[in-house]
């Protein structure tokens, strides 16, 4: 088990990625903190984990709110007594051309996308920190380093991700915590999958796969990038998205 003894926390682990990131590292052995602003998509999650005899605890947290971020980090720490990864998932979109984009919809998309990733970050680096090991690993995503239609708040806010993770890269390896990020491509989760079907057909046709990513194959990406054999990578950006850019 690749992921023995960890303590690993997942924003966004209610659903698509998420789930899967969550399902993947309790089956590595890690105690997973399934953290989402819907309770009860974590619950569920943490349920699955429980049946399949793995160990999982549910959050309701916001992470916008960095004070609900700092009584989890709180409570795990109480619980676990250490916190080795954390995988910042959460994330929205609210998608609209430039002109036609709302105040509202870029300040939701940066907060969520932006801030909430800086909460979880800062608060977990704490920890990490005092125990001299973490791994902090971001999502980011193929629309963040190439940009996309529609996706002016969404593109920034995952560039901006990436910064961050390069940024944290430099501060933190001399407490001997990595940081990464992936970068999935189009990947089948509920989100996505509200999309025309003419819209899902031609991001297929724009792969050398020919087909869109799963959520597993993101979560393995994520599960390469905890374990001990990424021990040498940090500072890097993971691209997952079946060559579409090519």
């Amino acid at each position: 088990m690749r992921l023995k003894n960890k303590v690993a926390i997942v924003t966004g682990g209610g659903s698509g990625i998420g789930e899967a990131t969550c399902l993947r590292f309790a089956q590595e052995g890690a105690s997973v903190v399934v953290v989402d602003k819907n309770g009860s998509d974590a619950n569920t999650v943490v349920s699955k984990i429980k049946a399949a005899a793995g160990e999982a605890t549910g959050k309701d947290v916001d992470v916008t709110n960095r004070e609900q971020v700092d009584q989890m980090i709180h409570d795990i720490v109480s619980k676990y007594g250490r916190i080795d990864i954390l995988i910042n998932n959460a994330g929205i979109t609210a998608d609209a051309k430039l002109e036609k984009m709302t105040e509202e919809q870029w300040n939701k998309v940066i907060n969520v996308n932006l801030k909430g990733v800086f909460n979880c970050g800062q608060g977990v680096a704490k920890i990490m920190k005092q125990q001299g090991s973490g791994v902090l690993l971001n999502s980011s995503s193929v629309v963040g380093i190439y940009g996309n239609f529609g996706q002016t708040n969404y593109a920034a806010s995952k560039w901006g991700v990436i910064g961050m993770t390069k940024t944290w890269a430099k501060e933190l390896g001399r407490y001997n915590i990595r940081v990464n990020a992936v970068a999935p491509g189009f990947t089948l989760t509920p989100m996505v999958q509200k999309m025309p079907e003419k819209v899902l057909t031609m991001i297929r046709e724009k792969s050398p796969l020919k087909k869109l990513a799963q959520p597993i194959d993101i979560a393995n990406a994520f599960l390469f990038l905890a374990s001990d054999e990424a021990n040498f990578i940090t500072g890097t950006v993971l691209s997952v998205d079946g060559g579409v850019v090519l």
